[in-house]
C-alpha cells in the first residue's frame, strides 16, 4: 500500500510539474494614455454659470446640449444626469410667515434633449431662483474612447 501511495504522489508530482512547464504567460499589452480634450459644454449659447430669465429657460430646456472643444469639434453625448432645484413655499403654522423650499427633480438620460415629457412639464413651472443642472455627462470621441464633459448649471432669476 505505501509503494501504491508513493506511485500516485510521484505520478501526480510529474503531472503537476508537466502543467506548470507548458502553461501560457498571460500577455500584457500596453494601452496608449489617453489625454482627454478639453471641451465646454453648452445649451444654446449658454454655459456653466449662466444666469437667465424664465422665458429664455423656457427656450433653452428644448435644445439638445452640445459639447464641443476649442477647434469647435462637436462630440457625441453617451448619457448624462440632470437635475431641476425647484423652488416651493412653506407656510409657518405658528407664525403665518412664508419660508422658501426646494426640491429636487432628477434622472439620467441617454438622449439631448431631454424627453418631450420633461420639457412640457418643466416649460410651465419655471420660477425666479431655481436652477437647471446638467451634471456627469459623458462623452466619446471620434476614436470611441469614453470622458467626462464639464457640468453645466444655468440659474434662473
Amino acid at each position: 500500500m505505501k509503494k501504491l501511495l508513493k506511485y500516485v504522489f510521484f505520478l501526480s508530482l510529474i503531472f503537476g510539474f508537466h502543467l506548470i512547464s507548458f502553461s501560457q504567460r498571460p500577455v500584457i499589452t500596453k494601452i496608449k494614455k489617453f489625454k482627454p480634450p478639453v471641451v465646454k459644454t453648452f445649451l444654446g449659447i449658454r454655459s456653466n454659470g449662466d444666469t437667465v430669465t424664465i422665458e429664455e429657460a423656457s427656450q433653452l430646456i428644448g435644445l439638445p446640449l452640445k459639447i464641443m472643444d476649442a477647434k469647435e469639434n462637436i462630440y457625441k453625448i453617451d448619457s448624462y444626469h440632470f437635475l431641476y432645484k425647484k423652488r416651493g413655499e412653506i407656510q409657518d403654522e405658528e407664525t403665518g410667515r412664508k419660508n422658501a423650499t426646494y426640491t429636487t427633480v432628477a434622472d439620467m438620460f441617454r438622449a439631448t434633449p431631454l424627453p418631450q415629457v420633461w420639457i412640457d412639464n418643466l416649460k410651465g413651472g419655471l420660477q425666479k431662483n431655481e436652477e437647471i443642472y446638467f451634471f456627469d455627462i459623458i462623452v466619446k470621441d471620434e476614436a470611441n474612447r469614453i470622458f467626462y464633459a464639464l457640468d453645466l448649471k444655468i440659474f434662473i432669476q
